[in-house]
């Protein structure tokens, strides 16, 4: 059985590994070995193990990887707790850890109550699949509670994006002012025509794209980046842009996915997700639009793929009343109640990008194999998910 270190615990199979961090239940590295290369997806942020200001929650103050956020975001109905809750930045104690060379399994459950429930977390890896399979089971408890999973990868340079079908696109109501590129509280149905606050905004190219127009001028930068960081910013580096979007994914579909295609990795990252359980996806678009420590600027090309039951960024208030995603008519929370068992399953993984591809038309299961469709062709990978 593998021996944590520091807190941190290292699970592998044939082709692939992970480490997470047991102090806070972070992800903090996942690898995937195609035919001698290797690919490492996550992202970790400049100042990971450096100095941080005051206040910061563990889970931003080491913002990287992947992680459960229990209750997402901001708790307004039990405030005073760090952002993303106790499952981002308290301990998880170790239950069973399973490791051969063809398969490799730990289980994990938070030891900090949530509104009363207990969590689980069993991650699983399997050679010749390239895909981390999570499952959270989230027992008892009362009241209602929102969740979602938060990994987080950086783009070098280009990067396109390929969804399942949505019924809508929600951009955020809560905005860095004067740093953003979409219209607060606005509404799509076309990922690539996005309200924007200097025209239609395609989500099909990020960073590049309508994105590089980094910022807007609607309103005052109430502190300009050279003010706080005391430099000036030179032709090639714009003001950044920080959005926040919720896509509601379409009623009836089977499997709901997020293909993340980048250039300069030249590889093609995807995300899988049973609707039923999680009916949002939820992308943080961190472009330079931050400006304080430990932010600085300096954070872009960075996209959240945030697949979770949620009100978006309304708050968990909203969550369990009325918001635009129940509006819509998806869920946005779990009801909590005694002897009652949610399973919430979610999977990530990375592959080569198929030469050409910029975008993925389609995913279908087709038994032990993952089919993806794009530039004119198919291609497979192992596939031994849930869904």
């Amino acid at each position: 059985m593998p021996t944590p270190r520091h807190d941190r615990l290292r699970l592998a199979c044939a082709d692939a590994g992970l480490e997470i961090d047991l102090a806070r239940g972070v992800l903090t590295d996942l690898w995937f070995s195609h035919a001698g290369r290797v690919i490492r997806p996550l992202h970790r942020a400049h100042w990971v193990g450096q100095a941080v200001p005051e206040g910061l929650a563990p889970v931003e103050a080491g913002l990287e990887g992947e992680f459960l956020s229990a209750p997402f975001g901001r708790d307004d109905l039990e405030p005073g707790g760090p952002i993303h809750g106790p499952a981002a930045n308290t301990p998880w104690r170790v239950l069973s850890v399973r490791e051969t060379g063809t398969a490799a399994e730990v289980v994990l459950e938070l030891l900090a109550p949530v509104r009363g429930a207990r969590i689980f977390k069993t991650l699983q890896l399997v050679a010749g699949v390239p895909f981390l399979q999570q499952a959270h089971r989230i027992e008892g408890g009362s009241g209602s509670l929102t969740l979602a999973h938060h990994p987080m990868i950086r783009f070098a340079g280009r990067g396109w994006l390929s969804f399942s079908p949505k019924r809508a696109a929600l951009s955020g109501l809560h905005v860095e002012p004067g740093r953003h590129r979409l219209v607060p509280g606005g509404r799509s149905e076309d990922l690539g025509a996005l309200p924007g606050v200097a025209g239609p905004v395609s989500l099909r190219a990020y960073p590049q794209g309508d994105w590089a127009a980094c910022g807007n001028h609607a309103e005052p930068i109430h502190m300009p980046y050279a003010n706080r960081n005391g430099r000036e910013l030179g032709p090639e580096e714009p003001p950044g842009h920080e959005d926040f979007l919720t896509l509601v994914e379409a009623a009836g579909n089977g499997l709901g996915w997020t293909a993340a295609l980048r250039e300069a990795e030249d590889d093609l990252v995807l995300v899988l997700k049973d609707p039923a359980e999680l009916p949002v996806t939820m992308l943080w678009l961190s472009n330079g639009g931050r400006d304080a420590a430990p932010w600085d600027g300096r954070h872009r090309g960075v996209l959240g793929i945030e697949d979770g039951i949620t009100a978006g960024d309304e708050g968990n208030r909203a969550a369990a009343g009325a918001n635009r995603v129940a509006a819509g008519g998806a869920r946005s929370c779990l009801e909590l109640v005694t002897g009652r068992v949610h399973v919430v399953r979610h999977l990530l993984g990375a592959v080569p990008r198929p030469a050409g591809w910029t975008a993925v038309d389609g995913v279908r299961v087709a038994g032990e194999r993952l089919v993806l469709t794009g530039a004119g062709g198919e291609v497979s990978v192992g596939y031994a998910g849930p869904f």
